[in-house]
């Protein structure tokens, strides 16, 4: 099950939905849900945008996972590995309060301007 599939049957499970209910709400059958949940195959950006929106989440979620597994993911391959495990942590929540800010401005920038 690839990573987006997943989130996905997650996120969709959360809800209560079936494979057939979240098929239903985004305009394609149950067998393809299923093959996006087990099958590893990539929706189109259009569906995508669809599931994101009925899972009430985003597709940089659904692609990416949530902020801190991308900036676990990115601390995996720089000099911060080597330090002790609370140092990462105390960085991985400043990344996620940047992040999260920066989330909230662009968000709300939309109304202020």
């Amino acid at each position: 099950m690839s990573q987006l599939g997943e989130r996905v049957s997650k996120k969709r499970k959360e809800l209560g939905l079936s494979q057939t209910d979240l098929a239903n709400k985004v305009g394609v059958s149950y067998a393809q849900i299923g093959r996006y949940e087990t099958k590893g195959v990539q929706p189109p950006a259009e569906v995508l945008n669809k599931i994101a929106d009925e899972l009430n989440t985003s597709i940089d979620y659904l692609i990416n996972g949530e902020s801190s597994e991308k900036a676990i993911n990115s601390l995996k391959t720089t000099e911060v590995e080597s330090l002790p495990e609370k140092d990462k942590n105390i960085i991985l929540n400043v990344i996620g309060a940047f992040i999260r800010d920066y989330k909230a401005k662009k968000a709300y920038s939309k109304w202020i301007n």
